[in-house]
């Protein structure tokens, strides 16, 4: 009870936290919009020449598995302790499983399918277009839906590390945990939960959408 009536009822509170909510979500959103467009163009390079998916895959490893902490000094060097490293945090979290999982699903279509559009001497474009993109539909809204939920995790870890700027819901928790504000504490972990799970029910929405279309069309077609 105490959480909601010093969060959410105390009208100052309340106001701070919707304000942050708000800006954490577009950095979130801004990063995950980027990181689907690079993620998604690097896939589809990746999967049409072997040989760059073998020099590019082993750094979308290394970036991965580094921590963020050790990347701020460079980043903040390069975009400034304000909103835009906040999305390329944002970005770095939340590219590998755009990447990953698009580029399963460029190159799962089976060999017998990939031999009747080479019979039909089809360029690249559209093997791509009509086999390989609607064919990795499930895989990369897999991937959108998993990166959705690290873009939001990486707006609020860019907000702990770069304070300047609008306040954000990362801001926010490390100031009510350093003044012990306890229950605003646990307000602001309840909205970044909140936002979390709203991206990932989206995506998921969306995917079964987009992925059910092209699977009846699929059918009526065949």
């Amino acid at each position: 009870h105490r959480v909601i009536n010093d969060s959410f009822l105390d009208a100052r509170n309340r106001e701070a936290l919707l304000k942050g909510l708000y800006w954490t979500a577009r950095v979130a959103l801004e990063g995950l919009l980027i990181a689907i467009v690079v993620g998604m163009g690097l896939a589809i390079v990746m999967s049409q020449a072997r040989w760059l998916e073998r020099s590019i895959w082993p750094y979308l490893v290394a970036m991965q598995a580094m921590p963020i902490l050790a990347l701020v000094p460079i980043i903040g060097s390069i975009f400034g302790f304000d909103i835009p490293s906040r999305i390329f945090v944002c970005v770095i979290i939340s590219l590998f499983p755009i990447v990953s999982n698009t580029l399963f699903g460029l190159l799962s279509a089976e060999r017998g399918q990939h031999d009747l559009f080479t019979l039909s001497h089809v360029s690249r474009w559209t093997r791509l277009t009509k086999l390989q993109l609607p064919n990795a539909m499930p895989t990369i809204f897999t991937g959108f839906r998993i990166a959705a939920g690290l873009s939001v995790i990486g707006a609020i870890v860019g907000e702990i590390f770069f304070k300047r700027g609008d306040k954000g819901v990362g801001i926010l928790l490390d100031s009510y945990r350093s003044r012990a504000q306890f229950p605003q504490m646990y307000g602001a972990l309840i909205l970044a939960a909140v936002l979390g799970i709203t991206v990932f029910i989206f995506f998921g929405w969306l995917g079964n959408i987009v992925v059910g279309r092209w699977y009846e069309s699929t059918r009526k077609n065949g």
